[in-house]
């Protein structure tokens, strides 16, 4: 099952800033629904089945912990309830969509696709490398580690999610967009051997050419890619309702682009669109952004 064939949606909202220092991106899912997202698939042809959201606790309700690891506890039970979620998504023939909400939700969403579909390759749009893990993290916020839990490294609570580690194979992950990574970071993402394309990157060759060679590397002897796309992988003009915003992202053609480039690959076979804060943005443009990302990624085209 790829895209390109399955008209079946099924969104799932994660509504938690458990694992994000700045409040309001539990607001996430609701913003992107009211900006038109059902409709707006619907009218693509797809069936679309949106599950609501997932409970999820408040911070004020629950004990911090760990200073190194935020929520830990809320984060895990969370993140294995959409591990079911997108699994089970996958398995009676639908297309998984997840809202966010922080990044942290990332690491159910892969183990739940993985669990479902065998070796997955993975796309990664973000302005950050989300390669953290409780020994590197500056902040102890569990948003800033889910790709390196989904690679096998971190706090054996993320990384054994579903029972099985690591999620995915190094040689067939792909950061794009990064152009704002911590020092402990690098050197993990070094020695992963995982693929980076910086903003530099994209620069120098050109967004196309970036996406085609992430979709080649990421789909290199796998059966799908899980694409999760952080909103800050966008320019602030574009998408300011992010927790974490840093200068000199993707325009709106590019970001278009890439989604139309991934959609004609026919390659995804479930999304995350996370990290959409209505508190910090202006007008829902965010939110906005986030549906229109989906539906070029879905086959909406000029033509």
């Amino acid at each position: 099952m790829n895209q390109s064939n399955n008209k079946r949606l099924r969104v799932i909202g994660v509504p938690s800033d458990l694992g994000q220092g700045r409040r309001g991106v539990d607001m996430g899912p609701s913003a992107i629904r009211y900006a038109g997202l059902s409709d707006r698939l619907k009218e693509l042809g797809y069936e679309v089945q949106d599950l609501g959201n997932i409970d999820v606790p408040t911070p004020e309700s629950r004990v911090q912990g760990l200073e190194k690891l935020k929520y830990l506890d809320q984060v895990r039970v969370v993140c294995d309830e959409l591990r079911v979620l997108v699994r089970d998504a996958l398995q009676e023939g639908f297309l998984p969509i997840v809202l966010g909400g922080d990044h942290s939700l990332s690491i159910g969403s892969v183990a739940g696709a993985v669990e479902a579909r065998g070796n997955l390759g993975c796309i990664w749009f973000d302005a950050h490398g989300d390669m953290n893990t409780d020994e590197t993290t500056p902040s102890g916020n569990i948003h800033g580690m889910p790709l390196a839990a989904s690679l096998g490294l971190g706090h054996t609570d993320l990384v054994s999610l579903g029972g099985f580690s690591p999620k995915l194979q190094a040689k067939n992950v792909v950061l794009v967009g990064a152009r704002s990574i911590d020092d402990e970071e690098r050197r993990l993402i070094r020695e992963s051997g995982m693929h980076v394309f910086t903003m530099a990157d994209v620069d120098e060759m050109g967004i196309s050419v970036v996406m085609h060679k992430a979709i080649e590397l990421a789909s290199q002897g796998t059966k799908g890619v899980h694409l999760s796309v952080d909103l800050d992988a966008l320019d602030p003009m574009y998408a300011p309702g992010v927790g974490t915003a840093v200068n000199g992202g993707f325009t709106y053609r590019e970001g278009h682009l890439a989604m139309e480039v991934l959609a004609a690959s026919g390659c995804v076979t479930s999304v995350d669109f996370v990290e959409v804060n209505p508190i910090l943005d202006l007008q829902n443009r965010t939110g906005q952004m986030a549906v229109e990302l989906a539906s070029s990624l879905l086959g909406l085209t000029v033509m």
